[in-house]
């Protein structure tokens, strides 16, 4: 017979307690959450079975909730309200008010608050798992690179190789300091996460992050096709590595190779998703700088992306939902997100902060790129402030804008057009060279 779920508070193998479970109910959860951390499918068919069990268990609705709000799309994040009402309504602890209250920020559009609460409750239980992939999470998506690092660094004394959980800890710990540019440190926390779990997808994709940002192509290469079971089947990361797979055959020149991998893997299908969508438009905009003719590829992609175009929501979606119409040619929607975000820019919101510091020059960047305007899309681009890292991703996801530039200078130079934008220019791709690490080892800086 199953247990009450008004039963006693448990303690999980972290030493977390949590109100309303039964000993079937955390189990189903733990498996859950391991999925979840892992970066494995199949987390929300985990959880099903615990709040069945165990309808009053706090914590299973928690993470029924950011299941659903670990994503960029406002769709996907707004299906979460129902969730938080109902474990809003169940007695709890404070530990888990805490996670409400994150959850009720992220609804409410204040990442900054969640994070708040999310920091306030590690400092109390650093070996709460699920606070610190959430907070891990919204530090990437605010662009938040310090605190990327400094947050897994500050709870890692309080975790040990037995406890559930630690490799995904060593492989958040493994991003942040890549991002950081640590990389050997970085490299050795992803394979000490992977000594313990091989089919750890999270430490497999930190480690594609060292060997891009440290110039390895080769390894990469080697890395990625060599560990392909297990990151590729049955992950939540396999599109996104497959076009870090695509990148180091572009650093190659392997031009057919990375079309390859775009048309198998990467491509707009029926069921992408906004990431998915990001990383299409990512590699497509890296050939179109090569001078690749991708062809019908950006019409599709575009089509794909134009729902999304009154979004009003996350300036690193608006980047590259405007380099799929820019690079379809395809005027009408590129204008018309260009309008959404002069509009929005004067919002008091999150997204029309971003919209206003970076993401409106950013697209009208792009947009002159795509016209053929090299002059005006260099003075965009310099024109963006240090913390254009707030548009969120990773520094490898960032090197698009100063490789535009670079691009389009190039173009100047080609056409032996006179300008004034050298200076501009090489300051642009020096700060970037600062806020992005290895970008100086992996291209070609501003033109002499």
């Amino acid at each position: 017979m199953a247990e009450a779920c008004f039963a006693v508070s448990r303690l999980d193998a972290r030493g977390c307690a949590h109100s309303g479970a039964t000993a079937t109910a955390a189990a189903a959860y733990e498996r859950a959450l391991a999925a979840f951390q892992g970066w494995r499918a199949g987390a929300e068919a985990e959880l099903a079975p615990a709040l069945q069990e165990a309808p009053g268990f706090v914590m299973a609705h928690v993470l029924a909730g950011y299941l659903r709000v670990a994503s960029r799309d406002p769709r996907q994040v707004r299906s979460a309200a129902p969730v938080l009402a109902r474990a809003a309504a169940l007695p709890m602890n404070r530990r888990e008010r805490l996670h409400v209250a994150a959850l009720r920020a992220v609804l409410g559009d204040d990442y900054e608050g969640a994070k708040a609460h999310l920091g306030k409750l590690l400092r109390k239980e650093p070996r709460d798992i699920l606070a610190l992939q959430m907070a891990h999470a919204f530090d990437h998506v605010t662009g938040d690179v310090a605190r990327l690092h400094d947050r897994v660094a500050a709870v890692l004394p309080a975790w040990s190789r037995g406890l559930p959980g630690y490799g995904a800890v060593l492989a958040m710990h493994a991003f942040g300091l890549e991002e950081s540019g640590e990389y050997e440190q970085a490299e050795q926390s992803a394979r000490a996460a992977l000594d313990l779990d091989p089919g750890n997808a999270r430490a497999h994709h930190a480690l594609a992050h060292v060997f891009e940002m440290t110039g390895r192509a080769e390894a990469g290469i080697r890395w990625l096709r060599g560990n392909a079971a297990a990151w590729a089947v049955g992950s939540t990361v396999a599109r996104h590595c497959f076009w870090h797979l695509a990148l180091f055959h572009l650093a190659r020149g392997e031009i057919g190779a990375a079309l390859a991998l775009y048309d198998e893997h990467i491509a707009a299908t029926a069921d992408a998703g906004l990431a998915d969508l990001i990383d299409a438009s990512a590699l497509l905009w890296r050939l179109h700088l090569r001078g690749v003719d991708a062809g019908a590829r950006w019409q599709v992609l575009a089509e794909a992306w134009a729902p999304f175009s009154d979004d009003a929501f996350c300036s690193f979606n608006d980047l590259h939902a405007m380099l799929a119409f820019v690079g379809a040619g395809d005027r009408e929607r590129a204008g018309h997100l260009e309008q959404v975000l002069a509009a929005g820019r004067k919002l008091r919101t999150r997204h029309g902060e971003t919209t206003r510091l970076l993401g409106l020059k950013a697209c009208r960047a792009v947009i002159a790129y795509g016209a053929g305007n090299d002059s005006l899309a260099i003075r965009l681009l310099a024109r963006l402030p240090l913390r254009a890292l707030r548009l969120g991703g990773s520094h490898a996801q960032r090197d698009v804008l100063p490789l535009t530039g670079l691009r389009a200078m190039e173009r100047i130079r080609q056409q032996r057009r006179p300008h004034r934008l050298h200076e501009a220019m090489a300051r642009f791709v020096r700060e970037f060279g600062l806020l992005l690490p290895g970008f100086r080892r992996r291209h070609t800086l501003a033109p002499e």
